[in-house]
């Protein structure tokens, strides 16, 4: 069985989520400008430091650089990223990771817009103190601190 092209019908998100539980990776794709590929790399070595680089494979199958708002695209199981996002690493990549967050939630049939998010926001959180954990650098460590404590004072209301 091959992954579908599109995660759209209830046949794609059950054949998707068929494949995931059978142990599926996709082949990771990143795809715009080589300023773009080389500062997603940078995000990418982060997560692989932190644990999550299967994580994310089991679930996306593209990130793409555009012009717009970076959003995660469900249906084509893709991460659209601007340049921007890309401006500090570490957030890039726990942005990655909530993105993921959000399109296993999809896959699996769960609710992802508003209960949903916290879901996403907290493994965002989880990167982040396990990249801080796991990091030898001190400025990515420092960034994570700096990240959580921001996190911490938005006053999200978690159930």
């Amino acid at each position: 069985m091959e992954f579908p092209e599109r995660v759209y019908t209830e046949d794609d998100v059950k054949r998707a989520r068929e494949l995931i539980e059978k142990g599926y990776k996709h082949q990771l794709r990143i795809v715009g400008s080589a300023r773009f590929k080389s500062e997603i790399e940078k995000a990418l070595e982060l997560i692989k430091t932190a644990g999550y680089y299967d994580f994310l494979r089991t679930y996306i199958r593209q990130i793409e650089e555009i012009e717009g708002f970076s959003q995660l695209h469900e249906t084509d199981v893709v991460i659209w990223a601007n340049m921007q996002m890309l401006v500090d690493a570490v957030d890039a990549a726990s942005y990655i990771v909530q993105k993921t967050q959000q399109m296993k939630d999809y896959v699996e049939g769960k609710l992802y817009y508003g209960i949903g998010e916290i879901s996403a926001i907290e493994k965002r959180l989880e990167f982040l103190e396990k990249l801080k954990e796991k990091s030898k650098s001190q400025d990515v460590k420092k960034r994570c601190e700096e990240l959580l404590k921001k996190w911490s004072e938005t006053k999200l209301m978690f159930p």
